[in-house]
């Protein structure tokens, strides 16, 4: 993310010399007529200025944080659209054309609190129990037969590092289960049984301990939470277009069996960070971003994706909130109108669509902006980034800015400070200033922005800073001339001088 360095102009509404005086060049509906901006080096304020600073007794009084307030007045930019705003007229025009669908139904994700259950789900829930209690006590998950000696010790089985039967946690398990195959108690038991096999053979404890090596941190990556709280996975496969990362991972059969291991190991270290309490959260958000994937053409890829997919629905039931796909090309809807059929009307309500033009504002329906990753429309850094000012416990807003309209942010300044803000417009094609103006009335504005015109190729995220030494306000001002809503995402922290 860039930081602006502030243009620091001071202006007075007053005062200015009788010759040369210029005509206004702007009104703004949020302050005062500045009749002309004019360079000035560093100096100490005008005493004018200085009038509107506290006695001392009242600088030690409690901690006063701004307030905002948000104003919507009518476009004063021309409409400049170049070739960047054309070729996403285009893009949008394609995903139209491609209808591609943006939700396939609600869906309401069931309660993880035993006591919402209903009465026929409580008691599939304790049939189970019972048949896996039964299990345990003649070692019926082990193929190994009991052995004589054992005195009745019930066999100890762990599913995601939590013992069955031992406490409410190992009911929310077995409720995965049930929920995968509808509360049918004798189907979900084998599908119980079947996965403790595969763990066993596939050594899954141990793998969870081991050190594997891969490339693949920006192809899977856990981020941020979404609005309810599950942990968000990303899963890039844009980045398998690098031919070296790809056959490295999928050119012979040894090494598609190590991605897959290195995927499973993921998984497993992520779930097992997940709350399995009554009322917890025990789900995964999932992002596919599918811009630049390689599509089904690759054999390897499709025959490396089939055998996790399979290994997934069969040992890892009920473990996706819901799966977002963002940057959908054309190809996919290929794809889906093949699987389309197959999938549950369950199944097909957890799935988002969204092409390019609209992927950072169907993540922001489920997902706040300061959890959202830089790269995907959000303010999030990478954590080996350096984002000293913000982390992602720093709220964010967003407004939408009509197109033909202008939208100003009102920061209100109580007391001394350093205000720290960042601001972005996904896809700019804006203009941006900022400004902060001094509560008395004879005193300077400040110029910190002057007004830049915002192309889609800049920096997608502005970061400023500005000591306020006396009581006024931060005025953020982003002009849409184009034909286009847009989303503008800022927040802001204040450090007390």
């Amino acid at each position: 993310m860039a930081e602006e360095q502030p243009t620091t102009t001071l202006v007075t509404p007053e005062k200015l010399p009788s010759s040369d005086v210029t005509p206004p060049v702007e009104s703004e509906p949020t302050q005062e007529v500045l009749p002309r901006e004019t360079e000035t080096p560093e100096t100490n304020p005008p005493e004018s200025a200085e009038t509107t600073t506290k006695p001392e007794e009242e600088t030690t009084a409690e901690h006063h944080p701004p307030t905002v307030t948000e104003t919507e007045t009518a476009s004063t930019e021309k409409q400049e659209l170049g070739d960047e705003s054309s070729s996403s007229q285009k893009e949008l025009a394609e995903e139209k054309k491609s209808m591609i669908p943006q939700n396939l139904g609600s869906f309401k994700e069931e309660s993880s609190k035993l006591s919402d259950l209903s009465n026929s789900e409580k008691k599939s829930l304790d049939e189970l129990k019972h048949l896996v209690r039964d299990a345990l006590d003649n070692h019926q998950f082990s193929s190994i037969p009991k052995p004589e000696d054992t005195n009745n010790t019930p066999e100890e089985v762990k599913i995601w590092g939590i013992p069955l039967l031992e406490d409410d946690r190992s009911d929310v398990v077995l409720l995965k289960f049930l929920r995968a195959r509808d509360f049918k108690v004798k189907d979900s038991f084998a599908m119980l049984k079947n996965t403790v096999k595969w763990r066993r053979e596939f050594k899954i404890d141990e793998l969870v301990e081991e050190e594997l090596v891969d490339d693949l941190d920006k192809v899977v990556f856990m981020h941020g939470h979404d609005r309810e709280g599950h942990p968000v996975c990303y899963n890039v496969y844009g980045e398998f277009q690098n031919k070296e990362l790809y056959n490295k991972t999928f050119s012979d059969e040894e090494k598609r069996k190590h991605f897959l291991r290195t995927r499973i190991q993921f998984l497993e270290r992520s779930i097992r960070k997940l709350d399995f309490s009554s009322g917890g959260v025990s789900t995964i958000f999932q992002v596919n971003d599918m811009k630049n994937s390689p599509g089904l053409g690759k054999k390897e890829l499709r025959s490396a994706t089939k055998q996790a997919v399979e290994l997934l629905q069969d040992n890892y039931p009920e473990f996706v909130f819901k799966q977002a796909f963002i940057n959908v090309p054309w190809w996919y809807l290929v794809f889906y109108t093949v699987i389309g059929p197959f999938m549950t009307p369950r199944s097909k309500s957890k799935l988002v669509f969204a092409g390019p033009s609209r992927s950072a504002e169907t993540l922001f329906k489920y997902i706040s902006p300061e959890q959202v990753p830089v790269q995907y429309g959000g303010l999030s850094v990478d954590p080996c980034d350096c984002n000293p000012d913000f982390s992602l416990e720093d709220s964010a807003s967003e407004i939408t800015v009509k197109p033909g309209t202008k939208q100003t942010v009102e920061i209100i300044i109580y007391e001394k400070c350093e205000l720290v803000w960042e601001i972005r417009v996904i896809g700019w094609e804006v203009s941006y200033k900022a400004e902060f103006v001094p509560e008395e009335k004879d005193a300077y504005t400040v110029v910190i922005q002057k007004p830049r015109k915002m192309r889609p190729s800049d920096e997608p995220v502005l970061t400023h800073s500005f000591k306020v030494n006396e009581l006024g306000k931060v005025l953020l001002t982003v002009d849409n001339p184009t034909s286009k809503k847009k989303k503008l995402v800022y927040r802001f922290n204040v450090k007390p001088l």
